[in-house]
């Protein structure tokens, strides 16, 4: 008998990178980002620094010696992190900039508005809130975060609009999880 499964079966835990200075990076999540340090040790020649922002969760990212020192392409292409509203994101970006994240780019996808940055040894970071619409992808254009929380949502929403797949969140993800559906049956 065939049992199907659920989207909840399986959900994405944690992230480990390798890096090079093990002590600036740690410093860096934990004073922009705000994780904490949940562990930290040695597994033979490899230290590991443990972090989360989750207490149900032990880690969420994993930071980890022995990165090649002539490493010529990363292969990350970016780390997402996601915050529940426009206040959160201007709270962070102003953390990061603090910090001393650099190649920062503030945008709309028009499904979301994205902080991005690099962290201090390149890896690229996005920070993003979900906007209640969907538009289709990729889409990436500038925004100004000068502007005020209603005049940022009503450019994000501007731009998304003007793709022809443009609709709101909630129907998108309604169609996505029929098709998903679909995809576990088979």
């Amino acid at each position: 008998m065939h049992q199907q499964t659920r989207s909840t079966d399986l959900t994405f835990s944690h992230l480990g990178l390798f890096v090079s200075d093990l002590a600036a990076m740690t410093r860096f999540y934990r004073e922009a980002l705000q994780f904490t340090v949940t562990d930290e040790g040695d597994l033979g020649s490899v230290q590991l620094v443990f972090l989360s922002r989750d207490p149900a969760e032990h880690h969420q990212l994993v930071l980890a010696s022995g990165r090649p020192a002539d490493l010529t392409f990363n292969p990350v292409n970016q780390v997402s992190f996601r915050v529940p509203d426009l206040a959160q994101l201007r709270r962070f970006h102003a953390r990061l900039i603090q910090a001393g994240a650099v190649d920062v780019a503030l945008v709309t996808h028009g499904n979301a508005i994205s902080i991005y940055c690099r962290d201090p040894e390149g890896y690229r970071l996005e920070i993003f809130m979900d906007t209640p619409w969907y538009c289709d992808q990729p889409l990436r254009e500038p925004i100004d975060f000068a502007r005020s929380d209603e005049e940022l949502m009503a450019q994000a929403e501007a731009i998304a609009r003007r793709f022809p797949k443009f609709m709101p969140r909630a129907e998108w993800q309604a169609q996505i999880a029929e098709r998903m559906r679909a995809d576990q049956a088979a």
